[in-house]
Parts: structure tokens; sequence; C-alpha cells
């Protein structure tokens, strides 16, 4: 008799022990990660291809425009020539607009357009990818034009596309002051 008492009492006793009020994942979140999961592995497999170059569409997967600017002086301080030198780094050719050469000081700036050196105009200019571009710009046209611009401590030259997106820009300091030490 004690055990069908066992029998029958102990499950009693067991099976509310056991219970759990269990909420089960939303069936909606489910396919939300799912989507997720295979969206990033098709981007993924797509990024491997176009980078091991079996991806041939003619075209580039991603478009990207990048140049890099770099300027030159030919002294350390108070120099004559400056020399830029443009570099189409992106995976996309360039159309570069004229750059752009700025004077600056601490009260004001002054802006000019570079169209070209030797009376020759070559800007708007197209820069295929790998190519490089290189200006020599002579100071002493623009000292001549305007006696201020020697006191100007900084020159700045913005390179943008013929669209106006700015591509890059490179700073050199002409001569040392109190606020640019």
């Amino acid at each position: 008799m004690r055990r069908a008492l066992t029998i029958l009492f102990v499950p009693a006793f067991i099976m509310p022990a056991f219970a759990q009020n269990e909420i089960g994942p939303e069936g909606h979140k489910l396919v939300w990660v799912a989507v997720v999961i295979a969206v990033a592995g098709l981007l993924a497999f797509a990024l491997m291809k176009a980078k091991s170059g079996s991806l041939h569409f003619g075209k580039p997967l991603f478009k990207r425009k990048k140049v890099r600017v770099e300027l030159y002086k030919d002294r350390l301080y108070y120099p004559d020539a400056l020399e830029l030198t443009v570099t189409n780094t992106g995976n996309v050719d360039v159309d570069l607009d004229a750059p752009l050469l700025i004077f600056s000081s601490l009260w004001y700036s002054r802006k000019f357009r570079l169209k070209g050196t030797n009376n020759n105009r070559f800007y708007p200019l197209y820069l295929g990818v790998g190519q490089e571009h290189k200006l020599n710009i002579d100071l002493n046209r623009f000292y001549g034009f305007d006696k201020t611009l020697k006191r100007a401590p900084r020159v700045k030259i913005r390179v943008s596309e013929v669209t106006g997106k700015s591509l890059g820009h490179r700073k050199v300091l002409l001569r040392k002051t109190l606020f640019n030490v």
C-alpha cells in the first residue's frame, strides 16, 4: 500500500515543481534575425569575390573616388615655390577642377583659383586610375600681385571634383609665428 501511495502522490508533488512558465521566442523576431544573417552572408560573399577579382561586371562593385594630395615647398621657411602632387588612388577615374590656393593669416585669408602655368590652361583635368599630376606654383607671382600675402604664414591647397565635391586638401607653413609654432 505504501508503494501505491508513493506512486500516486510523488508525481503529484514533483510535477508542479517542474512546471515553468516559459515564453518561447516570437516568430517574427526569428525571421528578422535570419534575414539579417543571410544579407550579411551575401555581402561578405560579394566582397570576397570582388577582392579576388572573379566578380566581373566591367565596373567596380563600389566606386571610390579618392586622391592623395601632397604639397612640398622648396625651402623650410619663406619658400619661393611649391609643388602640388595629386595622385588618383581610387578605383574610378576622377575629373579634377582647378585647385584652390588659400593664403591665410590670423585675421584674413585670400583665395586664388589655379588654372594652369605658363599661359597654359589644363583644368579641368581628367585623372585616370593610378595616374599622377604635378603642378609647380611660383609664389613670387602672387606676392607681386598683393604685397600683404608675404605676411601670411600658411598656404592651403584644396582639390575638388568638377561636380564640387572636395577630394582632399593639404596645408604648409611658410614661416613661423607666435600662433603656429
